[in-house]
C-alpha cells in the first residue's frame, strides 16, 4: 500500500476520504487531512464532499427505479412527456428521437456548447433548468438542440442530464431532490447525502471546502451547481458505499431500494455506439471482470467510484482538491492501482 499522507503532500491534497469493498463488505475505511486548509477541522467518516458528476450514476439508478414502476420509459421520445420545455425537432431527429436511454449514455445528439456548465456564480437567483436549456444563463449561452443524429456518436453532456432532470420533474410534479430522497436516500438511510443548491447552515461544519491545485481555497469555499442531475450531489464515501453495496445485493434479490438484477444488468451493459458506455456509468472488462466507474471533477473537488459488481469489490475516494489532472493520473490512480 502506498503512503497516502506522503502522496497527499506531493499533490497538495487538503483532505481525502476513502472506503474499499471486498467480497461484498467494507474492508477498509481511511480518512486524511482537513476540511479546510489552515484549520484543524479533520476529515472523518461524516465529512461531505462535492461529488459533482458522480451525480449521473445516482440519476441513472433513480431512472431505473422509475422505469420499474412504469413512470418513465427508457426508449420513448422524451418530447412525449416533457411539459415545460421540448427538444427542438430538426432534420437530425427525423429517424431517431432523443430518449432516456441515449441521454443516459451520452449519445442523444445533445452536445454541451463550448464554455458551458460551470459552477454557480454569485447570483441572487438560481436559474431554472428551462432557463439553462433555453440559453438564457451564463451556464449555457446558447439554446440546447440536437447537433448530431442520436445514437451515431458519443459526446459527454451535462445538458443531456438537465433534460433527464426536467423530464422526471415534469412527469412526477416533484423536485428532483425530493425524488432522490424518496427513492434512494431515505430507503438506504443515506443521511449525509443531498442534492441541493443551498448548503444548510446547520450542517455546514461537515462540508469540505474546495481547494485548487496549489492547495488554496477556491472563491466562496464551496462549488454549487444549479443542474442537480448532472452535478449536484454532496455526499460521503460511506453513503456512496451503502448505495454500491445495495446495487451489488440486487443480483441476489436483496436490494433495499428495490433494484432488480435485470435492471442492474441493464445499467452495466454496453449501450449505443460505444462498448464502454453503460447508463450513467463507464464500463471496462466483461463477465466477472466487468468494472463500472463514475468520476466527479469540479472546481475544488475530485472524486472517483469504481466497482466490480460481479466480484462484489469496489472503492470510493473523495478529495476536496482539484489537482488539475485526471483522477487516474493523480493520487486516486495511485491508490486504485495499489488495491488492484
Amino acid at each position: 500500500m502506498i503512503n497516502i499522507q506522503e502522496r497527499m503532500e506531493h499533490y497538495r491534497i487538503a483532505g481525502l476520504s476513502m472506503i474499499a469493498i471486498e467480497k461484498g463488505k467494507i474492508s477498509k475505511k481511511q480518512h486524511f487531512g482537513v476540511l479546510e486548509a489552515g484549520t484543524d477541522k479533520i476529515v472523518d467518516e461524516h465529512s461531505i464532499f462535492n461529488a459533482c458528476s458522480i451525480s449521473k450514476f445516482l440519476t441513472s439508478i433513480l431512472v431505473m427505479k422509475l422505469v420499474e414502476q412504469g413512470i418513465v420509459d427508457l426508449d420513448e421520445d422524451v418530447n412525449k412527456k416533457l411539459v415545460s420545455w421540448a427538444v427542438p425537432d430538426n432534420h437530425l431527429t427525423k429517424h431517431k428521437k432523443v430518449t432516456l436511454r441515449n441521454l443516459l449514455c451520452h449519445q442523444s445528439g445533445i452536445m454541451d456548447p463550448e464554455g458551458s456548465f460551470m459552477e454557480l456564480e454569485s447570483f441572487n437567483k438560481i436559474p431554472s433548468i428551462v432557463e439553462i436549456l433555453n440559453g438564457q444563463t451564463p451556464y449555457c449561452p446558447t439554446t440546447i438542440e440536437v447537433t448530431y443524429e442520436p445514437e451515431s456518436e458519443f459526446h459527454y453532456s451535462d445538458a443531456g442530464f438537465c433534460i433527464i432532470q426536467l423530464l422526471l420533474e415534469d412527469i412526477t410534479q416533484k423536485p428532483f431532490s425530493q425524488l432522490m430522497d424518496n427513492f434512494i436516500f431515505k430507503p438506504l438511510c443515506m443521511t449525509n447525502s443531498t442534492f441541493s443548491t443551498s448548503l444548510s447552515t446547520s450542517t455546514i461544519n461537515n462540508f469540505a471546502c474546495g481547494h485548487d491545485q496549489h492547495g488554496a481555497l477556491i472563491p466562496g469555499k464551496y462549488s454549487i451547481y444549479p443542474y442537480l442531475a448532472a452535478c449536484g450531489i454532496w455526499t460521503t464515501p460511506s453513503d456512496l458505499t451503502i448505495l454500491l453495496l445495495d446495487i451489488m445485493n440486487a443480483s441476489k434479490g436483496q436490494s433495499k431500494i428495490g433494484i432488480t438484477s435485470k435492471q442492474v444488468k441493464e445499467l452495466f451493459r454496453s449501450h449505443g455506439c460505444k462498448e464502454w458506455t453503460g447508463l450513467g456509468v463507464f464500463l471496462d472488462g466483461t463477465d466477472d471482470k466487468l468494472e463500472f466507474s463514475s468520476l466527479g471533477w469540479g472546481v475544488g473537488y475530485q472524486c472517483m467510484l469504481a466497482a466490480y459488481p460481479n466480484l462484489e469489490k469496489g472503492i470510493v475516494m473523495m478529495t476536496n482538491t482539484d489537482t488539475g489532472m485526471h483522477q487516474m493520473k493523480g493520487i486516486m490512480g495511485e491508490i486504485y492501482r495499489s488495491l488492484s
